[in-house]
């Protein structure tokens, strides 16, 4: 029997298969709203049978945002429009998670297609922060250094979405900690250099992570999963290294973190990264090992046979993919009858169509 196919038990809640939709920006918001976009693009890949799909990066505060069409769950008001999302997500049997989000020193730019350059607040950009007054590069804005205060008020604001993740239906909440954005430049000692409580030592570099963590877990049910998404190594020397991955990873496994979403890079502008097929699976696998927490493997997966090795060598327990789940809304519908697995259960309006 294809492992890719396997139900994957967490908590109180059981993902039909192992493939996961990755969250994906979509840049088609206004003041943080859900769209009729969203609603297409997420109910797509659950008619298309995947087991967990979680929305893309969805902003605590608003000046949290990468550009000013993300998604945002800093109010009440966005709550009515994923609600609307997560109960279609669940009536086609997938899993609806939500990655809650802030772009720290990353911020303040344009969409991808209208050039991802920095907006003035004149064109409705804003200040960006970080934990230290260092930008991405000369293309952003030099970010104001967060006070403690500053961070403590993060922190809630983080819980505070969490408890309007649970009110739309969510049923697992990942914490956005990778790709150079605020958590994660709090972690590397290459966009820190603070020198107080948040600063410094590995142990002080992860505080902003772990306050998060029990920040929601204070709001979110036992029976729900937490997941946190870490960029796994900077690719730089003195960087965050996949040691420290897997450090971080087994003190989330002691906060009642239930995976870790094993992605790379995106913190240090200069950084040359071997990228090519299958080429962060190897953190997913040694994160598992080391760490003894479950793990999502994600990055240039493409195809049914690769997404299966991973299950069936357990390297990872989840495959997380994006871009070919761009290209193709019904994979995983493809890679079940590639796999020869014969139960896949197709939605009543398109049993027509199977061969």
């Amino acid at each position: 029997m294809s492992q890719l196919f396997t139900p994957l038990h967490i908590k109180g809640i059981v993902l039909k298969n192992r493939i996961a939709i990755s969250p994906m920006c979509q840049y088609s918001s206004v003041d943080g709203f859900a769209s009729d976009w969203h609603l297409v693009h997420i109910g797509s890949r659950a008619v298309g049978g995947a087991g967990l799909i979680i929305m893309e990066a969805s902003a605590v505060v608003p000046e949290g945002r990468i550009t000013p069409s993300d998604l945002g769950i800093w109010k009440d008001g966005h709550i009515e429009n994923l609600l609307r999302i997560t109960q279609f997500v669940k009536a086609q049997g997938s899993v609806p998670a939500i990655q809650l989000a802030h772009a720290g020193r990353k911020a303040s730019v344009s969409s991808p297609w209208a050039g991802n350059v920095l907006l003035s607040e004149n064109e409705g950009g804003w200040q960006p922060v970080a934990p230290s007054a260092l930008a991405f590069n000369g293309h952003y804005a030099p970010p104001k250094a967060l006070t403690i205060a500053e961070i403590k008020g993060l922190v809630t604001k983080f819980k505070e979405a969490a408890s309007r993740a649970l009110a739309a239906g969510f049923e697992i909440v990942e914490i956005h900690a990778a790709h150079g954005y605020l958590i994660h430049e709090f972690l590397s000692p290459l966009s820190n250099t603070r020198t107080d409580e948040y600063g410094g030592s590995f142990e002080n570099r992860v505080r902003f992570l772990l306050e998060i963590t029990d920040a929601i877990k204070a709001v979110w049910p036992a029976s729900l999963p937490l997941f946190v998404r870490i960029s796994a190594t900077d690719w730089v020397e003195g960087g965050w290294s996949i040691e420290d991955s897997v450090s971080v990873s087994a003190l989330l496994k002691e906060k009642g973190i239930d995976l870790i979403d094993c992605s790379s890079g995106g913190n240090i502008s200069h950084a040359k990264i071997p990228v090519g097929p299958l080429y962060q699976v190897p953190f997913a696998a040694q994160i598992k090992q080391e760490a003894g927490i479950l793990t999502g493997a994600v990055g240039l997966i493409t195809d049914a046979p690769q997404a299966e090795a991973i299950i069936a060598t357990g390297q990872a327990d989840l495959v997380l993919m994006a871009r070919e789940l761009l290209r193709n809304p019904y994979f995983p519908f493809e890679a079940a009858q590639e796999l020869g697995y014969e139960e896949m259960a197709w939605p009543v309006q398109y049993e027509r169509a199977k061969k």
